[in-house]
């Protein structure tokens, strides 16, 4: 995934087609060592290609993957009308593991 962010970033910078010396040059930069066999495969891969058409036909391929959130998002909002009560005591519960946490230290003492 790296090799492939460190592409599109090239791309977008302006180089129609980085090489995998461009790649190998980003990720040195922030202190990544690229694996070159992967790093091959990635160039290999996306040379010759119009990124923005392969941006395109993978969107299109992640909307039609189902995803499971939907249902948990309903009925949470259905919970949280009988829970309103019960949210200030949670807060002062929250508030003492804190204290107990930095065990008597802060972090700018």
């Amino acid at each position: 995934m790296k090799h492939l962010a460190a592409y599109l970033l090239l791309a977008l910078a302006g180089n129609e087609s980085p090489s995998a010396a461009d790649i190998k040059a980003v990720l040195s930069s922030v202190g990544i060592d690229a694996d070159s066999e992967r790093l091959d495969k990635v160039v290999a891969e996306l040379q010759g290609k119009d990124l923005q058409e392969l941006i395109a036909e993978g969107s299109s391929k992640l909307a039609s993957v189902p995803s499971g959130g939907a249902g948990a998002a309903a009925g949470g909002a259905a919970a949280a009308g009988g829970a309103a009560e019960a949210a200030p005591a949670e807060e002062k519960e929250e508030e003492k593991e804190e204290s107990d946490d930095d065990m008597g230290f802060g972090l700018f003492d």
